[in-house]
């Protein structure tokens, strides 16, 4: 099983957050409007925000487990976030962000002209960030996660700011991700038909 969550925090005096997710191989999304907590969920399995109870497994391990008081720290879970925005590192050119996720990694992986022929961004090596698109710069936020080579990839909204040619670029390498990397996917969107072609497994959030 992929991801085997079941966690409650309070988020605030009047909000709560409580989710159960059981979910296999491939990429599982978490859909709802704005405001129910999807974001928090992926801060929670990448370590940044503790649950008051339950437990989160990834592939078989356990990250955190309020009964048996396991939390691994953020930096020992092998997590991937790419985000909405592709908060890529303005002071490297493309070469250097693809550099840095390779840095992090603990373990082997494709080198650094695999990835950007995998991504199709062998052109784009010696520009600086501010100089790409929006779907150039989240091609390369997508390979500086899966060159830090993580146990588990994490993405939030990584469509949403991009307009209708370039969402659909982007969705075709994700799909790509999600059917040649054995890699666990948790992707939050409120997009419906979003969810509806990437997702193996979607839970609905209220």
């Amino acid at each position: 099983m992929s991801f085997d969550i079941d966690v409650r925090r309070r988020m605030g005096p009047d909000s709560e957050i409580a989710l159960r997710v059981a979910a296999g191989p491939g990429l599982t999304a978490l859909f709802g409007r704005s405001g129910v907590g999807k974001t928090s969920v992926l801060a929670m399995v990448a370590g940044l925000l503790r649950p008051d109870a339950g437990h989160i497994r990834v592939a078989g391990e356990t990250l955190f487990d309020a009964a048996r008081r396991v939390d691994i720290r953020t930096a020992h879970r092998a997590t991937a976030l790419v985000f909405q925005d592709a908060r890529l590192f303005p002071h490297y050119r493309v070469r250097g962000n693809l550099r840095y996720g390779m840095r992090r990694a603990r373990g082997p992986g494709m080198s650094l002209d695999e990835m950007a022929a995998f991504l199709g961004i062998d052109h784009l090596l010696d520009r600086w960030p501010r100089t790409l698109s929006g779907g150039e710069a989240q091609r390369v936020a997508i390979g500086r996660a899966l060159l830090s080579a993580p146990r588990v990839l994490l993405m939030d909204e990584p469509l949403a700011a991009l307009d209708m040619p370039r969402r659909g670029e982007v969705m075709g390498l994700i799909e790509r991700v999600r059917d040649e990397f054995a890699l666990p996917i948790l992707y939050v969107s409120h997009d419906r038909s979003e969810v509806d072609r990437l997702a193996g497994t979607v839970v609905e959030m209220e």
